[in-house]
């Protein structure tokens, strides 16, 4: 018999096991969270090591090492029985682990350490483990998705793009394969088919967007009655099966990425309705726009880059009425025009090619802000992507509806478990807490931390920054030591790349128009003398491995000329040097004229900033940078509320013809 605490599709949790959208909602009042990671502080849950299960995991995983393949394969079905009846008590535990550990040493050469052990033991309890970046998180992972996959679990592994998920399920595949278990893949441009056959399987590597999507789909057109679904399939009445198996469990890697940074954009399924009318009414919008004046000097309207929106002031209300007056009775409405105005002077004046976005083949594609990709399939809502595209004179795409849409603060809560892992959690304990009820616990370092932070600098603009970056980089690649540089746009990275050119000195490039490439720049960014430039696809999962002699030169220096949002991802790209115990070095390097500089201090301070970039001490630079991003992480935490407080009450409007998913 079944233990009923693991939540797997059958008879007692029914054939799409998932909470049920009311139990699942998320909190959204600070105090009691606050409270709340006070308690677990109190408990010991942020420096807490499992009793009892290092010392059974050693013993144990000495005792598999002995076993032959026959007898290995015989130790894996008892535990799975054990698993299945007993439930994930912590004497199974280890014994999971011992086991896994001993197929990652047979099929990889890589011993498992305690640290990991530690890890999958906080996931397992339905928390989120602070691990540093280059602890493993990768074999951690592991061992917690094939625990719960060996107790009958569908194990879904979210992480955040679809390199990683190709990468750590062709990694794992092999030890997966020996524990008897399956892994399967979803990533952009699968078919259903493809899709269904990878969620069937023990465990499931995906990105956030892609199973997000998925369950919308499922939700289309399917009732969420168990009973219901029953009777219509066993009548033929039901649609197509659904793709997944339900919301059992998630082990989410980057977790804060995730749950944080992506949570303030809701997720929409959409049909397109555009027609050659509507085309026509943006064309028109865009002109508009454009005689309102420039970004500069222009008393119609004020532009907000930080909330990426525009206004109209009363004398451009007045301009756009007199613009307006010989067209169309489409434009009589002052509501629609007003809106469609402010969006084709944010599409003109606030989004940047190669900032905010790439033209590729004819199409305009979103670059992710938080990790520096192309996100493949995203398009902006309310007619912003089709005037971006107008801008760009590229063909634009059909204009489209809402089917569906859901934010990860509604999703997420809805597993029946949910854990994860991240190098950067504890800056967002408390709105982890607050949305989706999970502890933040830090796994302890299996050596001592050997990064050197190099003082701060600030420079008056750009050029000086890169001028400066040019010299620099010549001096270490002189000594040999590898570079990594990361900066804040596709742009930026291309300009810098531009220069070194110029100077004679090799290097390779890493942006969202070059990704193809990444896993071969990835590969050689550590060896003796290589020069990376790169965006923030060189931050979050990147692990750089250092060539030989490397680390007896110092190992890898990071120059961080990023201006993030929030410190966490700054801190992502401090983390590729340094890893594992091994030597390395970071400096940060900004500009007065940064884009969050510029959206967060006046013109004047901006100027000052300027005057005297060179003379600030590096203290200085350091609390400046940190107030503005303060700032900026207090606005989206504001937004993230604002979002979820707004899809619950649009939810609970429109009850009566269903819930918005």
């Amino acid at each position: 018999m079944r233990c009923a605490d693991l939540p797997i599709p059958g008879l007692f949790w029914g054939d799409y096991p998932e909470r049920q959208p009311a139990a699942a909602e998320p909190q959204t009042r600070r105090f009691p969270a606050a409270l709340k990671v006070l308690g677990d502080r109190a408990q010991g849950l942020l420096s807490n090591t499992p009793p009892l299960l290092l010392s059974a995991f050693s013993g144990q995983r000495k005792a598999f090492r002995r076993l032959g393949p026959a007898q290995f394969r015989e130790a894996v079905r008892t535990l799975r029985l054990q698993l299945q009846t007993d439930g994930m008590r912590d004497t199974h535990l280890a014994s999971a682990f011992a086991l896994v550990g001993v197929a990652c040493e047979r099929e990889h050469q890589i011993r498992i350490f305690d640290t990991q052990v530690i890890a999958a033991w906080i996931v397992l309890g339905n928390r989120l483990a602070e691990m540093a970046t280059g602890e493993g998180k990768t074999y951690a992972v592991a061992l917690a998705a094939a625990t719960a996959a060996l107790a009958g679990i569908p194990v879904h592994v979210v992480t955040a793009n679809d390199y990683l998920v190709a990468r750590d399920a062709d990694l794992l595949r092999p030890v997966y394969a020996a524990l008897g278990l399956a892994v399967g893949a979803v990533i952009q441009g699968q078919q259903a088919g493809e899709r269904r056959a990878a969620y069937a399987c023990d465990i499931t590597c995906c990105t956030a967007r892609e199973l997000v999507f998925d369950y919308l789909r499922d939700g289309l057109g399917r009732t969420r009655d168990p009973l219901r679904r029953r009777v219509d399939q066993l009548s033929g009445e039901g649609s197509s099966p659904p793709l997944l198996r339900g919301l059992c469990m998630a082990i989410v890697d980057e977790a804060d990425s995730i749950l944080i940074d992506e949570a303030r954009v809701p997720f929409i399924l959409a049909q397109a309705v555009g027609n050659e009318q509507e085309t026509d009414y943006l064309k028109q919008s865009l002109e508009i726009a454009r005689q309102l004046g420039s970004a500069v000097d222009s008393p119609h309207f004020r532009l907000d880059p930080a909330a990426r929106t525009a206004r109209l002031t009363l004398s451009g209300q007045e301009r756009v009425d007199a613009l307006v007056r010989p067209l169309a009775s489409v434009w009589r409405n002052r509501l629609h025009r007003e809106e469609s105005i402010r969006s084709a002077l944010a599409a003109l004046h606030i989004y940047r090619r190669d900032r905010h976005y790439l033209v590729r083949d004819g199409k305009v594609l979103i670059i992710d802000d938080t990790t520096g990709r192309v996100a493949a399939g995203r398009a902006w809502s309310r007619g912003l992507h089709q005037l971006i595209e107008l801008k760009e004179q590229c063909l634009p795409t059909a204009a489209q509806v809402t089917a569906a849409q859901i934010t990860y603060q509604r999703f997420f809560p809805r597993y029946l478990r949910l854990a994860g892992l991240s190098g950067t959690l504890s800056e967002s304990a408390g709105e982890l807490r607050a949305h989706y009820d999970l502890a933040v616990s830090c796994v302890p370092l299996r050596r001592p931390n050997r990064r050197t932070v190099l003082p701060s600098r600030l420079f008056a603009n750009r050029q000086l920054l890169q001028e400066a970056i040019a010299c620099r980089v010549v001096e270490f690649q002189h000594s040999g030591r590898p570079v990594l540089i990361g900066t804040d746009s596709v742009a930026d990275s291309e300009a810098l790349s531009q220069l070194l050119e110029q100077r004679g000195v090799a290097h390779a490039l890493l942006n969202a128009r070059n990704d193809l490439a990444e896993a071969k720049i990835v590969a050689r960014a550590g060896e003796r003398g290589a020069i990376t430039v790169a965006t923030n696809m060189a931050g979050r999962g990147v692990d750089i491995t250092l060539g030989k002699g490397v680390s007896e030169l110092g190992g890898l220096h990071v120059i961080c000329c990023q201006f993030n949002a929030a410190r966490r991802i700054d801190r992502q790209l401090a983390g590729r040097c340094a890893r594992q115990g091994d030597p390395g070095s970071v400096e940060t390097w900004l500009t007065a004229d940064a884009s969050l500089f510029v959206t967060a201090l006046g013109g004047g301070t901006r100027r000052l900033l300027a005057a005297h970039a060179a003379a600030l001490p590096s203290r200085v630079v350091h609390a400046l940078a940190a107030l503005v991003q303060r700032r900026i992480e207090r606005r989206h935490v504001l937004e993230r509320k604002r979002l979820l407080q707004h899809d619950q009450s649009m939810d609970r409007r429109l009850s009566f013809g269903g819930p918005l998913e």
